[in-house]
Protein backbone atom coordinates (compact mmCIF):
# COMPACT_ATOMS: atom_id res chain seq x y z
CA UNK A 1 0.00 0.00 0.00
CA UNK A 2 1.33 3.60 -0.95
CA UNK A 3 2.53 5.62 1.67
CA UNK A 4 -0.41 8.26 -0.03
CA UNK A 5 -3.51 5.88 0.34
CA UNK A 6 -2.90 5.03 4.16
CA UNK A 7 -5.68 5.74 6.46
CA UNK A 8 -6.08 6.11 10.13
CA UNK A 9 -9.15 5.07 11.64
CA UNK A 10 -10.45 6.76 14.73
CA UNK A 11 -12.85 4.69 16.46
CA UNK A 12 -14.71 6.30 19.16
CA UNK A 13 -16.20 4.43 21.93
CA UNK A 14 -18.12 7.95 22.87
CA UNK A 15 -20.34 5.84 26.02
CA UNK A 16 -17.16 4.80 27.55
CA UNK A 17 -15.73 8.38 27.39
CA UNK A 18 -18.81 10.18 28.44
CA UNK A 19 -18.82 7.97 31.14
CA UNK A 20 -15.49 8.16 32.74
CA UNK A 21 -15.64 11.93 32.36
CA UNK A 22 -18.92 11.90 34.38
CA UNK A 23 -18.73 9.27 37.40
CA UNK A 24 -15.01 9.93 38.28
CA UNK A 25 -13.78 13.00 36.88
CA UNK A 26 -17.25 15.46 37.38
CA UNK A 27 -19.22 13.43 39.57
CA UNK A 28 -21.85 13.97 37.51
CA UNK A 29 -23.79 14.27 34.07
CA UNK A 30 -21.48 16.24 31.59
CA UNK A 31 -23.11 19.90 30.55
CA UNK A 32 -22.72 19.53 26.38
CA UNK A 33 -20.14 22.70 26.93
CA UNK A 34 -17.55 19.95 28.98
CA UNK A 35 -17.69 16.95 26.77
CA UNK A 36 -14.73 16.69 24.43
CA UNK A 37 -14.44 18.77 21.06
CA UNK A 38 -14.25 15.62 18.81
CA UNK A 39 -12.78 17.13 16.04
CA UNK A 40 -9.81 18.26 17.74
CA UNK A 41 -9.52 14.26 17.94
CA UNK A 42 -9.65 14.07 13.90
CA UNK A 43 -7.25 17.04 14.13
CA UNK A 44 -4.63 15.85 16.75
CA UNK A 45 -4.27 12.40 14.85
CA UNK A 46 -4.45 13.59 11.58
CA UNK A 47 -1.49 16.08 12.66
CA UNK A 48 0.35 13.72 14.53
CA UNK A 49 0.72 10.81 12.34
CA UNK A 50 0.84 13.01 9.13
CA UNK A 51 -1.98 11.29 7.44
CA UNK A 52 -5.92 11.20 6.46
CA UNK A 53 -8.17 10.28 9.19
CA UNK A 54 -11.35 8.25 9.08
CA UNK A 55 -13.16 8.55 12.18
CA UNK A 56 -15.55 6.12 12.84
CA UNK A 57 -18.09 7.60 16.22
CA UNK A 58 -20.42 4.13 17.61
CA UNK A 59 -23.78 5.07 19.48
CA UNK A 60 -26.02 2.99 20.99
CA UNK A 61 -29.34 4.68 19.77
CA UNK A 62 -31.82 1.63 20.32
CA UNK A 63 -34.79 2.96 18.84
CA UNK A 64 -34.07 6.51 18.98
CA UNK A 65 -31.61 8.54 16.75
CA UNK A 66 -30.16 11.36 18.40
CA UNK A 67 -30.31 13.50 15.43
CA UNK A 68 -28.63 16.70 16.92
CA UNK A 69 -25.92 14.89 17.84
CA UNK A 70 -25.65 13.10 14.85
CA UNK A 71 -25.20 15.85 12.61
CA UNK A 72 -22.83 17.52 14.68
CA UNK A 73 -20.43 14.10 14.01
CA UNK A 74 -21.19 14.38 10.09
CA UNK A 75 -20.53 18.01 10.39
CA UNK A 76 -16.88 17.65 11.93
CA UNK A 77 -15.79 14.85 9.86
CA UNK A 78 -16.84 11.68 11.46
CA UNK A 79 -19.05 8.65 10.44
CA UNK A 80 -21.71 8.35 12.88
CA UNK A 81 -22.31 3.87 13.53
CA UNK A 82 -25.67 3.97 15.10
CA UNK A 83 -26.25 0.38 17.03
CA UNK A 84 -29.03 -1.44 18.56
CA UNK A 85 -29.57 -4.35 20.09
CA UNK A 86 -31.13 -6.48 22.92
CA UNK A 87 -31.51 -6.23 26.58
CA UNK A 88 -27.82 -6.18 28.28
CA UNK A 89 -25.86 -6.21 24.40
CA UNK A 90 -22.86 -3.89 25.14
CA UNK A 91 -23.87 -3.24 21.57
CA UNK A 92 -20.78 -0.56 21.49
CA UNK A 93 -18.22 -2.42 22.40
CA UNK A 94 -19.34 -5.81 20.18
CA UNK A 95 -18.90 -3.24 16.89
CA UNK A 96 -15.99 -2.12 17.92
CA UNK A 97 -14.60 -5.08 18.59
CA UNK A 98 -15.43 -6.68 15.19
CA UNK A 99 -14.28 -2.99 13.58
CA UNK A 100 -10.53 -4.21 15.26
CA UNK A 101 -10.85 -7.61 13.73
CA UNK A 102 -12.05 -6.34 10.35
CA UNK A 103 -8.88 -3.92 10.29
CA UNK A 104 -6.26 -6.73 10.66
CA UNK A 105 -7.20 -7.35 6.77
CA UNK A 106 -6.02 -3.73 6.13
CA UNK A 107 -2.60 -1.99 6.36
CA UNK A 108 -4.39 1.03 7.88
CA UNK A 109 -3.21 2.76 11.20
CA UNK A 110 -5.85 2.73 14.36
CA UNK A 111 -6.11 4.72 17.34
CA UNK A 112 -9.12 3.83 19.56
CA UNK A 113 -10.69 6.43 21.52
CA UNK A 114 -11.64 4.31 24.83
CA UNK A 115 -10.45 3.50 28.71
CA UNK A 116 -12.10 0.10 28.22
CA UNK A 117 -9.86 -3.00 29.06
CA UNK A 118 -12.65 -5.01 26.79
CA UNK A 119 -10.66 -4.14 23.36
CA UNK A 120 -7.25 -4.80 24.62
CA UNK A 121 -6.68 -8.57 22.93
CA UNK A 122 -7.72 -6.90 19.41
CA UNK A 123 -5.38 -3.79 20.18
CA UNK A 124 -2.72 -6.52 20.91
CA UNK A 125 -3.23 -8.30 17.56
CA UNK A 126 -3.09 -4.83 15.42
CA UNK A 127 0.71 -4.13 16.64
CA UNK A 128 1.82 -5.57 13.48
CA UNK A 129 3.85 -3.03 12.26
CA UNK A 130 0.95 -0.29 11.94
CA UNK A 131 0.68 2.80 14.08
CA UNK A 132 -2.03 1.92 16.70
CA UNK A 133 -2.54 4.47 19.18
CA UNK A 134 -4.80 4.88 22.44
CA UNK A 135 -6.32 8.24 23.33
CA UNK A 136 -8.49 8.67 26.56
CA UNK A 137 -7.84 9.50 30.27
CA UNK A 138 -4.75 8.43 30.90
CA UNK A 139 -5.36 7.48 35.07
CA UNK A 140 -8.45 5.79 34.20
CA UNK A 141 -6.84 3.72 31.39
CA UNK A 142 -7.31 -0.03 31.34
CA UNK A 143 -3.68 -1.58 33.15
CA UNK A 144 -3.61 -3.96 30.24
CA UNK A 145 -2.83 -1.38 27.87
CA UNK A 146 -0.01 -0.58 29.41
CA UNK A 147 1.67 -3.59 28.61
CA UNK A 148 0.92 -2.87 25.00
CA UNK A 149 3.48 0.29 25.24
CA UNK A 150 6.48 -1.89 24.55
CA UNK A 151 5.00 -3.62 21.20
CA UNK A 152 4.62 -0.17 20.04
CA UNK A 153 0.66 1.52 21.01
CA UNK A 154 0.92 4.78 21.83
CA UNK A 155 -1.21 7.05 24.66
CA UNK A 156 -2.81 10.04 23.91
CA UNK A 157 -4.34 11.88 26.92
CA UNK A 158 -7.35 13.39 25.70
CA UNK A 159 -6.95 16.67 27.56
CA UNK A 160 -3.41 17.01 28.02
CA UNK A 161 -2.18 16.13 24.83
CA UNK A 162 -5.19 16.61 22.29
CA UNK A 163 -6.60 19.58 24.33
CA UNK A 164 -10.17 18.23 23.45
CA UNK A 165 -11.63 20.27 25.88
CA UNK A 166 -12.59 24.08 26.38
CA UNK A 167 -11.64 24.42 30.11
CA UNK A 168 -9.42 22.50 32.09
CA UNK A 169 -11.19 19.42 33.99
CA UNK A 170 -11.17 18.90 38.00
CA UNK A 171 -8.66 15.47 37.37
CA UNK A 172 -5.83 14.80 40.00
CA UNK A 173 -2.72 13.57 37.89
CA UNK A 174 0.81 12.95 38.32
CA UNK A 175 2.88 15.51 36.90
CA UNK A 176 5.98 15.06 35.31
CA UNK A 177 8.42 17.64 37.13
CA UNK A 178 9.19 19.04 33.44
CA UNK A 179 5.61 19.66 33.27
CA UNK A 180 4.73 21.32 36.43
CA UNK A 181 3.68 24.84 36.94
CA UNK A 182 3.16 25.96 40.40
CA UNK A 183 0.87 28.69 39.33
CA UNK A 184 -1.34 25.91 38.60
CA UNK A 185 -1.80 25.46 42.50
CA UNK A 186 -1.62 29.00 43.63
Amino acid sequence: MAKDSRVTYVLVDGENIDATLGTSILGRRPRPEERPRWERVLRHVQERWDQPTQGLFFLAANNELPMTFVQALLAIGFRPVPLSGGPGEKVVDIAIQRTLQALRERQDDVVLVSNDGDFVDDVEDLLDGRRVGLVGFVEFRNGGFIELQENGLEFFDLEYDVHAFNEALPRVRIIPIAEFDPLQFL
